[in-house]
C-alpha cells in the first residue's frame, strides 16, 4: 500500500520565513543552524523556502536554539527578540 505524501502549504512557508528571520536576527548561518540540528544546510534551505515541512519534533529544537517560544515560529507578527516568551 502506497501512502500519499503531504505537500507543503502556506503555513509551512510562513514557518520557514520565521525560521529564516530568527536565524538572521541571531546572526547564525544556515550551516550553523544545520549543525545544531544535525541536518544538512540544504535541508535548512528547504525549510526556509517552505519546500520541505518542518517536523513537529524539530520545531521545539529550533525554538530552543533561538531561545523563543514555539508559538513564535507560527506567528508572522511575533516579537523576534531573543528570550521573549
Amino acid at each position: 500500500m502506497k501512502t500519499k505524501s503531504r505537500q507543503p502549504n502556506s503555513a509551512d512557508a510562513q514557518i520557514g520565513e520565521s525560521i529564516r528571520a530568527h536565524r538572521l536576527i541571531v546572526g547564525m548561518t544556515q550551516g550553523d543552524l544545520a549543525r545544531k540540528l544535525g541536518v544538512s544546510f540544504q535541508q535548512i534551505q528547504k525549510y526556509e523556502r517552505g519546500t520541505n515541512r518542518v517536523g513537529a519534533g524539530r520545531l521545539p529544537q529550533i525554538a530552543k536554539i533561538f531561545n523563543i517560544p514555539i508559538a513564535a515560529l507560527f506567528d508572522a507578527n511575533a516579537n523576534t527578540s531573543p528570550g521573549m516568551s
